[in-house]
């Protein structure tokens, strides 16, 4: 197994740097590359879905972006101890109707030594929005430095 750095005991620093990676690899919005960032038997909660290990991360995250489409997210630590990270997140995203959403959620991480995540547990809420409501408007990928975050936006 390949360690993700930064690995635990996170510091501030480090656990800032570990969320703005989660992102920018979830906003490539490819299933294969996100799921090298969990071990092989990591469990995720997410809304009232379970996924058990790295397949079933690959499968899930594949059917989420086939209908969760110009999908753009932006995450913000909110907390952190040892090999545990909370975050704040919120990501906007339109169905094949062209109907928007955002959708704000938070997530509890757990990492092992090598800096992988193991435990993902995600309680997710969605928000109908119109199209000119949208804050996050940067070219598909990777959220640019200088875009703000969720706080600067006021989310």
């Amino acid at each position: 197994m390949v360690a993700k750095p930064p690995v635990p005991p996170f510091t501030r620093e480090s656990a800032i740097e570990k969320v703005r990676l989660a992102e920018d690899a979830w906003n490539t919005r490819d299933p294969e590359r996100v799921a090298l960032a969990y071990t092989v038997d990591s469990r995720w909660r997410n809304r009232a879905e379970f996924v058990d290990g790295r397949e079933e991360i690959v499968a899930f995250l594949t059917r989420k972006w086939a209908r969760e489409l110009d999908y753009r997210l932006i995450k913000e630590l909110w907390t952190f101890e040892g090999n545990r990270i909370a975050v704040r997140f919120a990501y906007e995203c339109h169905d094949d109707s062209g109907n928007w959403f955002r959708s704000y959620g938070n997530e509890n991480w757990e990492f092992d030594d090598e800096g992988l995540m193991r435990v993902r547990l995600a309680s997710i809420n969605d928000l109908p929005i119109r199209e000119e409501e949208r804050k996050y408007h940067w070219p598909l990928g990777r959220r640019p430095d200088d875009h703000p975050g969720l706080s600067d936006l006021g989310l």
